[in-house]
């Protein structure tokens, strides 16, 4: 497992949860809550509650303040919570179980999605010679960066299709434009990306889909089974101390995801900000309706699901592998905010 934290994450140490909950717990009161939330990408449709919760109205409705963020990157924005700078993160819950392995205590709130919704593409030019992850050996692949959750299940999916991680070469290729760009130059050979890079990409002829985990029925012929990645997670304390706070937010992104479940992609795309469409609305429309199906109507976590994550993690992350019967993945998320009234 080639996750690299940065040195200003390896430095904060011990003391590293006792800063984050001091610094994050700034502005955010009961009556008036106000939240800073890192998003790992969030033009990206996996990450799509975010910002249209914000576009609905919905936070204001719940009485929260909310100031979206973004990084590129899940690994980048997990930083960013861990140091403190934000008091949540919208990004993939395998984090919040690599974190607990290196003594975090971090936990998913809101569940939004029960798949990954990401998908490994392949360059049209190789799509004769790379037609399953069995295929990997001697290619590079693409993922958005070092630690990041593709980079973690690229590994696994070759790993699982007999490829050992050092028979490929990964390439960080971030998202959007210059995930496309890497396809364009055969910087990469394959990669994993999401909509609305995948509905470009394919639309063009650029590239093809290899594997799709937008569906449940592809994570599992893909992963073994489902895959819980979209999220809102937080710090453990934080959470304990400002409950009421957080139930207030959970319960705007929980409307949100019953109105994806009841909208058309185009009316969900009318709701966002145009320049989310990239001067194509009608791209990013099919690359909402390819995606939607991801996302679940209660923001409750399926406890298998959280099991499989933690297989996947094990198999390969140094960091999980000689703790794996020490995670309690009880800590990792909870279903109080969204089944409470």
């Amino acid at each position: 497992m080639k996750i690299r934290a940065t040195v200003a994450v390896l430095a904060i140490g011990a003391l590293s949860l006792t800063a984050c909950r001091t610094q994050a717990s700034s502005g955010v009161s009961t009556d008036n809550p106000e939240f800073k939330i890192m998003v790992g990408g969030i033009e990206k449709v996996i990450y799509l509650p975010a910002k249209l919760t914000e576009q609905l109205g919905y936070f204001n409705e719940a009485g929260v303040k909310v100031q979206l963020l973004t990084e590129p990157a899940g690994a980048t924005a997990e930083n960013s919570l861990v140091s403190g700078d934000v008091h949540g993160v919208v990004g993939f819950y395998d984090h919040t179980i690599d974190l607990q392995a290196k003594g975090k205590c971090i936990t998913s709130v809101v569940q939004f999605a029960d798949v990954p919704g990401e998908v490994e593409v392949v360059a049209t030019a190789k799509a004769d010679t790379v037609k399953s992850p069995a295929d990997f050996k001697g290619r590079k692949l693409g993922f958005t960066s070092p630690g990041s959750s593709t980079d973690f299940l690229t590994q696994y999916l070759a790993t699982k299709n007999g490829v050992s991680t050092s028979d490929y070469t990964g390439v960080k290729a971030g998202a959007g434009q210059t995930f496309v760009a890497a396809v364009d130059n055969g910087a990469i050979d394959a990669g994993m990306t999401t909509d609305p890079t995948v509905a470009t990409l394919v639309s063009t002829g650029k590239a093809k889909v290899l594997l799709d985990m937008r569906t449940a029925e592809g994570t599992k012929a893909a992963l073994g089974g489902l895959y819980p990645a979209s999220s809102l997670y937080m710090d453990c304390n934080f959470v304990q101390q400002h409950k009421e706070a957080v139930r207030k937010l959970a319960g705007a992104f929980v409307k949100t995801l019953a109105f994806i479940n009841s909208h058309s992609a185009a009316e969900i795309a009318e709701k966002m900000p145009a320049d989310f469409a990239g001067g194509n609305k009608d791209l990013y429309i099919k690359s909402i309706n390819d995606s939607k199906g991801m996302f679940n109507s209660d923001g409750k976590m399926k406890a298998d699901g959280a099991k499989n994550v933690l297989e996947v993690l094990s198999q390969f992350s140094p960091a999980v592998k000689p703790k794996k019967d020490q995670i309690d993945l009880s800590k990792t998320y909870t279903t109080e905010f969204v089944t409470s009234p």
